[in-house]
């Protein structure tokens, strides 16, 4: 799942629990540990003195005449994660946390977060800030008509402002008698000046083609040909998403924390190809294999990436119909382009089309999450060897699985931050260790380790909780019903061009007959190297309906305060279902490979049909990661993987079919006829 990984994820600015984010913890909103009404006031040492950037940022917004200015948590491509010289509001508030509005008028200046960052938010920033623990754009807007006078005017930069969330504003203040003003110089870098982290400048390459599904080429043309056979004809398309264009000409670079992007815009028509990029990045080599010295159909010629929102609005004045996915583009480049000249959805054709995986990009990803089992098998084999003689501390073992990964072939890094949490860690949102805060790992406690890899042909993303000693009763039927719902949803067999959301109830069913449930999403789409949280896949109810070649988590979970977390989460290939009768039925085939806890599992929860479908997965196991342990004389841990794929045996107490009790009674729930 990752931490903060509503990326890939555009609607985090309005909807912070981005459904399949981690759960909320408790209410955290007690007394803020900053005391300002003391002389001098008393502050945490962690608050960062925002005094003079404040200051700076006011003499600039006087010389913008503006009453106030909105500093949001993005950059301008909705990246899931950002770079350093994009961390604007992080800079000028002190706070660090992934997600959370700064606004600043002439005399106050305030923070907008939910409930996962109050309290590291009370330590980060001083008495210049006031923290307001609600998000959405309703509660900053109701603020502002109290702060600023009428007839003020509210700056922003039209690159931090999805399409969504700009009119989301702008609707808000109509009939206020105060405006949206839309600034393309960003204020905050004008204050942060030469401090400011420079952008990226690393090497643009191409992948090597055993890597790629389809040549840029290919991918080109069945673009094109969605552009020809379009209702309302576009003449161009435009991308923003940065993994768009990464995608469409099998280019990566490292501009983006976690995720192999490069700074950049595209913009395609049926005659020419326009990339905004740096061009100083790219290869003599890599110019030649985009075909840049020409200028044809079939030529791609590089522009400079500040210049796309003056060539857009140039191409614009022509006789163009222009086809964007409104969920990635930005303000800044919508609002140059006359509404009768746009052609909208909510997802590009690239976005669309690289949901679902062709054969070759199915057999790469597969192939990444074999090595990628591997790591984390070598991990849990030198975990139990070393977590009972107390040496063991999350941050240390986050940093081994890291290493593990790295000396897989085709590695290029984890995926996102490892969560590596012990104990009531694995309860907390977004938990991960720190050098200077971390806690034991301990044989009495659980373990939750979500972690994933970048490689060349695919991305990972794997969860699995275990206990080295004596596991509860009750974390043990947790932990079986947890195992419960992630089969139940794997094994489903449903029908084609169902959304997820209909079926995500599977993963929750066995929880809720005990009383339990949790409080993220249920799965996510994950690439082909490229992004760990891959939009629209998924079981969301703004997620695309499920098709064959898709690839999503399924990672169903449990979270009790100040105890113990539990997730287990797969990847798996939505694949065409083996029915009885003809018809047109998908099920999903599981391509993560690691045991679950036999320690944690009671086998009494445990149908007939969830033994046989544990022991066929265990038997899956064996053949694939088995002869790779082989290969590399890692003996040991072939040794632990047939353990811990021995066949389970028992039987369920009830002779009732779980099967046909699930199914009746979630259709039940979700409303269907039965």
């Amino acid at each position: 799942m990752a931490r903060a990984h509503w990326g890939c994820c555009p609607w985090l600015v309005l909807l912070c629990a981005c459904a399949w984010g981690h759960p909320k913890p408790a209410d955290l909103g007690g007394q803020d540990v900053r005391n300002c009404s003391t002389n001098p006031p008393y502050l945490p040492v962690t608050v960062v003195n925002t005094t003079v950037s404040l200051t700076a940022l006011r003499q600039q917004m006087q010389t913008q005449n503006l009453s106030a200015y909105i500093i949001p948590d993005t950059d301008a491509h909705m990246n899931e994660y950002i770079g350093q010289h994009d961390e604007r509001r992080a800079w000028i508030t002190g706070f660090t946390g992934s997600a959370g509005t700064a606004v600043v008028t002439m005399k106050k200046a305030a923070v907008w977060t939910d409930s996962r960052y109050w309290t590291q938010a009370e330590r980060q920033m001083d008495c210049n800030w006031e923290l307001h623990k609600e998000v959405g754009t309703t509660p900053i807007v109701t603020w502002l008509l109290t702060e600023i006078p009428a007839g003020g005017c509210v700056g922003f930069d039209p690159f931090l402002l999805s399409i969504d969330t700009w009119e989301s504003y702008n609707l808000a203040l109509q009939g206020s008698n105060r405006q949206l003003v839309s600034i393309t110089t960003n204020l905050v870098d004008l204050v942060w000046g030469s401090e400011r982290p420079p952008v990226p400048n690393q090497p643009i390459y191409a992948l090597q083609e055993a890597f790629t599904g389809s040549t840029w080429q290919e991918k080109v043309s069945g673009v094109r040909s969605q552009m020809q056979k379009h209702q309302k004809a576009p003449t161009a398309v435009l991308l923003s998403a940065l993994e768009e264009t990464a995608w469409l000409f099998n280019l990566r670079a490292s501009d983006i924390p976690y995720n192999p992007f490069f700074y950049s815009y595209t913009l395609l028509t049926d005659s020419s190809i326009r990339l905004f990029a740096n061009k100083s990045r790219f290869s003599s080599e890599t110019l030649s294999y985009l075909n840049s010295s020409c200028t044809g159909p079939m030529c791609v010629q590089i522009e400079d990436y500040s210049q796309v929102r003056d060539s857009i609005q140039a191409y614009a004045l022509g006789d163009v119909r222009i086809w964007i996915g409104t969920s990635y583009t930005m303000y800044g480049i919508y609002e140059v382009i006359p509404k009768e000249k746009l052609v909208t959805d909510t997802y590009s054709p690239v976005m669309m089309t690289k949901a679902v995986k062709n054969s070759k990009e199915q057999a790469l990803l597969k192939a990444s999450h074999v090595r990628d089992a591997v790591a984390v098998i070598r991990y849990l084999v030198w975990l139990e060897k070393n977590v009972p003689k107390g040496t063991v501390d999350e941050f240390s073992g986050a940093e081994l699985v890291d290493k593990f990964r790295g000396e897989e072939q085709f590695s290029s890094g984890p995926s996102f931050e490892t969560i590596s949490a012990s104990g009531l860690n694995a309860a907390l949102a977004h938990y991960s260790p720190t050098k200077e805060l971390n806690r034991k790992l301990s044989s009495d406690e659980m373990y939750l380790l979500d972690s994933g890899g970048q490689y060349w042909d695919g991305t990972t993303d794997i969860t699995r909780t275990v206990h080295w000693g004596t596991p509860s009763a009750f974390q043990k039927e947790a932990y079986t019903r947890v195992l419960i719902g992630n089969i139940d949803l794997s094994r489903l067999i449903f029908p084609a061009a169902t959304s997820g959301r209909m079926v995500e109830a599977f993963a929750r069913r066995a929880l809720w007959d005990a009383g339990l449930n949790y409080g993220h999403g249920t799965g996510h789409g994950i690439g082909n190297f490229l992004c760990v949280h891959e939009w629209p896949v998924g079981f969301q109810s703004n997620n695309i309906a499920m098709a064959k070649g898709m690839f999503t988590s399924i990672e169903p979970g449990y979270y009790k305060d100040g105890e113990f977390g539990i997730r287990l989460e797969d990847v798996a290939l939505v694949v065409e279902a083996k029915t009885k009768y003809p018809g047109s039925y998908l099920t999903f085939e599981v391509v993560s490979f690691v045991p679950y806890d036999r320690n944690l599992i009671d086998v009494s929860l445990l149908s007939p049909e969830h033994l046989q479908y544990l022991n066929r997965y265990y038997q899956t196991i064996r053949e694939k990661v088995g002869p790779e342990l082989q290969r590399r004389q890692l003996l040991e841990e072939f040794k632990w993987l047939q353990q811990h794929t021995e066949p389970l045996a028992a039987r369920a107490p009830d002779t009732a079919s779980w099967a046909s009790v699930l199914v009746v009674s979630t259709l039940a729930i979700l409303g269907w006829s039965v």
